[in-house]
């Protein structure tokens, strides 16, 4: 999208502010103002020179901006970008909330079936399975188990880990789960100790491909509201939908 605009002197000022700021942004100033000359009649079939510029969306955002907003005109195209942005946050805010419920959902079926590999392979009691548990959060946090993970992340004693993360980190741990099932069923994993050692090169393992992409690590990813509230308001939105 681009727009025309005739210069007009009262316009260089707020124009080559904007021109600055577009370079100080790291954009190419050619790529969001190109300048021209049009003839135009004036009267009496006479032409003249003015001088005008083609100004990409970007452009005309830096322009507003860059303007006096006790101008009407300047007001309104800065109310205009104020809600736009708005509506953009919002776009992006649902969108990770369905990503989030999405990979939540695939997670809690994932770690049921991690839990069956881990039986498989010998952790039969419910104590033994946090422990086993824990050992692929330390593979992945660096050391961190869920107690830890619960108080670096502030959560309350009574909020569960899984229910605050971000779509980034549970997809991390999806992974984790996924991979170290895969794992102790296709090597036929035996016992215990065997089972955790496991869990956690494989956390480690998904550690390491963070790190050398360049990623966040899961433990200084920030917390998110809980989930439980983001799948009350979907099922709200389901029965409002049903006949």
């Amino acid at each position: 999208m681009s727009t025309s605009v005739a210069i007009r002197s009262r316009f260089e000022a707020g124009i080559a502010k904007a021109k600055t700021a577009c370079i100080n942004s790291g954009q190419r100033v050619e790529d969001h103002f190109v300048g021209s000359d049009q003839m135009v009649e004036i009267g009496s079939g006479a032409q003249r020179k003015l001088k005008t510029v083609m100004m990409s969306r970007y452009a005309c955002y830096l322009v507003i901006q860059n303007a006096d907003p006790a101008k009407e005109t300047v007001a309104q195209g800065q109310t205009y970008f104020a809600i736009q942005t708005r509506r953009q946050e919002l776009s992006d805010e649902e969108l990770e909330e369905q990503r989030r419920l999405a990979i939540r959902s695939d997670l809690r079926t994932h770690n049921s079936q991690l839990a069956e590999a881990a039986r498989d392979a010998g952790v039969i009691e419910s104590r033994d399975y946090a422990i086993f548990q824990n050992h692929g959060y330390m593979g992945l946090y660096g050391g961190l188990g869920a107690q830890d993970i619960h108080h670096r992340k502030g959560l309350k004693k009574e909020e569960q880990i899984l229910d605050h993360m971000g779509s980034t980190e549970l997809a991390a741990n999806l992974f984790r789960a996924t991979q170290a099932e895969d794992k102790l069923r296709r090597e036929k994993i035996s016992g215990k100790d065997n089972a955790n050692r496991t869990h956690r090169e494989v956390g480690a393992k998904v550690r390491q491909t963070i790190k050398e992409l360049g990623g966040t690590m899961p433990e200084e990813l920030p917390s998110a509201g809980s989930i439980k509230k983001l799948e009350s308001k979907a099922r709200k939105a389901l029965k409002k939908q049903q006949p």
